[in-house]
């Protein structure tokens, strides 16, 4: 993931920042406990495609 693209990428839903998780190909928002999927390198930062998170996610 580009680190300019990821400065100016926001949650949808919290306004808040992203963190990129390559493990999984997500975007995370901490804040809204939301995992954005990146499916050929796009975002698809749609709060019907994001899965919630566990509470062991957060933890981590």
């Amino acid at each position: 993931m580009d680190k300019k693209l990821l400065e100016l990428l926001v949650c949808p839903v919290t306004k808040g920042p992203l963190v990129f998780n390559p493990e999984k190909t997500e975007l995370v928002s901490r804040s809204a406990r939301l995992a954005y999927p990146v499916r050929d390198g796009i975002p698809v930062l749609l709060e019907v495609e994001a899965r919630t998170l566990t509470d062991d996610e957060l933890d981590n």
